[in-house]
């Protein structure tokens, strides 16, 4: 399941977990955010040794300018509060080979 970030502070506990945590900043008016949800939805069924979650940027601003997300989607990979991965864009070969790489470091 991914679940929906709605503050900083709950945005910055997620990703200072030890485990990998892939963050999906998306829009609600994003096409290519829409178009690529479900296999990010699958990527979090196989996945299942990583969090996966997702963070609306004109709802939790602060999180995506920390992050300096400047286009949706854009999926970026943490360990344990450090940054591993980023993909920007609704690629879902990129994304499956980032969250692989992760996990599997």
């Amino acid at each position: 399941m991914v679940a929906e970030i709605k503050s900083l502070s709950e945005f910055t506990g997620q990703i200072n977990k030890p485990n990998v945590t892939v963050v999906d900043f998306h829009a609600t008016w994003c096409g290519p955010c829409k178009q690529i949800a479900p296999f990010v939805d699958k990527l979090a069924k196989e996945f299942t040794d990583a969090d996966f979650v997702k963070v609306d940027v004109d709802e939790v601003t602060d999180a995506a300018a920390e992050c300096g997300v400047r286009a949706m989607p854009t999926f970026i990979i943490f360990r344990g509060g450090e940054k591993v991965s980023e993909v920007v864009g609704a690629n879902p070969a990129a994304l499956k080979a980032a969250v692989a790489s992760a996990v599997k470091a």
